[in-house]
C-alpha cells in the first residue's frame, strides 16, 4: 500500500475515533446525539485533500526512514473537521439545501420543522440556527484535535497555531465574499486584488497554505522552510480557486458536478467578472442577468441572459485572462518549491498537484 493510502486510512481512523466518542456522554440530550450522528455522516466520503497536504508538508522536513507518528493523522483530521465546519456554515450562508447529493444539515432540520408544523420562514430559521450550531460543534472538535495532536509541546503548539490561523483567515475571507454581493446593489464591483486576497483567505489558507505549514512545523522544520512551503501553498490554493471559478462559468456540469449558471445568476464577484466588467458589452450582459433574476423572469429568459453573459465574457477574453492568472500563480509556486530541499517523491507530488490544478475538469 502506498504512503498516500496509508495516510488516508490513518486519518479516517482518527475521524472514526472522534465520532465514536460521545461529547457530554449520557448527560447530553437526545437531540445532541442526533446532531452528532448527522455530523459524522457529513464527514464521510471526503477526498481528504487537506490531510494529504498535512502529510506532504510533514514529509518535506521529516526523516524519510522514520515511522510516521500518529500526530500527523491527528493533525490532518483536525483540518478535515475544520473543512467540514466551514462547509456547514457556508451552506447556511449560501442557503444551499444539497451537498454531495444529500440534504445539508440545515435542510434536514428545516424539513423536520416543516413536518412538525412550523410555518414557512420559521422552518428555515430553525434550520439555519441548527446549521450554525452544527458548524460550531465541528470547529470545537477541530481545535480539540489540533491542540492534542503531538506529544512534543513546542511542535504541537506551532502546528495547532496554523489550524487557528486557518480558521480565522477563512472567517475573514467569508465575510469579504458576503460583502462582495453588495456590488449588485451598490454598483461597485470589487477590484482584482481584493478578489484574490479574499480567495486566499477564504479557501487557499485552510486548504493549501496552512496544512502544508502545519505539517512541516510538526516535523520540526525551520520557520523559513515552513513559511516558503506555505507561501507556495497559498499561490497554488488561489490558482485552484480561480480555476474553480472558470469551471463554474464555462465548465461542463456533467464533469464538474456543479451548475454552470449559479455564479452568474448569483452575481458572484470573480476574477472573470472583474476583468469582464471593463467591457461595456459584458457589463450590460451581466446587468441583464441581474434584472432577469430579480424580476422573476421565466427560466427560458433567465437561461438566455446567462448564456449571453457567458458568451460575452469569453469573447472579451475574461475567461482566458483568469486561466492565465492561474498559470502564473502556479509558476510562482513552482519557483518557490524549486528552492526547497525536497525529496524526489515529494517533488513529484507537487508537480502532479500543479498539473492537476491547471487541467482539472471537476
Amino acid at each position: 500500500m502506498s504512503p498516500r493510502h496509508d495516510a488516508a486510512a490513518a486519518v479516517r481512523a482518527e475521524l472514526a475515533g472522534v465520532f465514536a466518542r460521545r461529547p457530554l456522554g449520557e448527560d447530553a440530550p437526545a437531540s445532541f446525539h442526533v446532531l452528532w450522528d448527522r455530523l459524522s455522516e457529513q464527514t464521510e466520503g471526503g477526498k481528504l485533500i487537506r490531510p494529504r497536504l498535512v502529510d506532504l508538508g510533514y514529509r518535506t522536513a521529516a526523516d524519510p526512514d522514520a515511522p510516521r507518528p500518529r500526530s500527523v493523522a491527528r493533525l490532518g483530521a483536525a483540518f478535515e473537521l475544520l473543512h467540514a465546519a466551514l462547509i456547514v456554515h457556508d451552506d447556511v450562508i449560501d442557503r444551499d439545501r444539497v451537498r454531495r447529493g444529500r440534504p445539508t444539515v440545515a435542510e434536514l432540520y428545516r424539513r423536520e420543522a416543516a413536518e412538525a408544523g412550523a410555518p414557512a420562514g420559521e422552518d428555515a430559521h430553525l434550520g439555519r440556527s441548527a446549521g450554525v450550531i452544527a458548524g460550531d460543534v465541528l470547529l470545537t472538535e477541530a481545535f480539540r484535535l489540533a491542540v492534542t495532536c503531538a506529544e512534543d509541546p513546542a511542535r504541537g503548539a506551532a502546528a495547532s497555531s496554523a489550524v487557528f490561523r486557518a480558521a480565522t483567515a477563512a472567517a475573514a475571507g467569508e465575510l469579504e465574499d458576503v460583502l462582495f454581493t453588495l456590488h449588485r446593489h451598490a454598483g461597485e464591483h470589487p477590484p482584482t486584488e481584493r478578489i484574490l486576497t479574499m480567495e486566499r483567505l477564504k479557501t487557499a489558507g485552510y486548504t493549501f497554505e496552512e496544512p502544508l505549514r502545519a505539517g512541516a512545523l510538526l516535523a520540526g522544520a525551520a520557520p523559513a522552510h515552513a513559511d516558503a512551503l506555505a507561501e507556495a501553498g497559498a499561490l497554488l490554493g488561489i490558482a485552484y480557486q480561480v480555476i474553480d471559478d472558470v469551471l463554474g462559468t464555462t465548465g461542463d456540469p456533467e464533469r464538474t458536478g456543479k451548475a454552470d449558471d449559479a455564479d452568474l445568476r448569483e452575481g458572484k464577484a470573480t476574477l472573470i467578472t472583474a476583468h469582464g466588467r471593463r467591457d461595456p458589452r459584458v457589463r450590460a450582459a451581466l446587468e441583464r442577468v441581474t434584472r432577469a433574476e430579480r424580476g422573476g423572469a421565466d427560466l427560458a429568459e433567465l437561461a438566455k441572459a446567462v448564456h449571453e453573459a457567458r458568451e460575452a465574457l469569453v469573447a472579451a477574453g475574461s475567461v482566458a485572462h483568469a486561466t492565465d492568472v492561474a498559470a502564473d500563480l502556479v509558476d510562482r509556486a513552482r519557483a518557490l518549491l524549486d528552492g526547497l530541499p525536497l525529496g524526489p517523491a515529494e517533488r513529484a507530488e507537487f508537480v502532479a498537484t500543479c498539473h492537476h490544478i491547471l487541467h482539472r475538469e471537476a
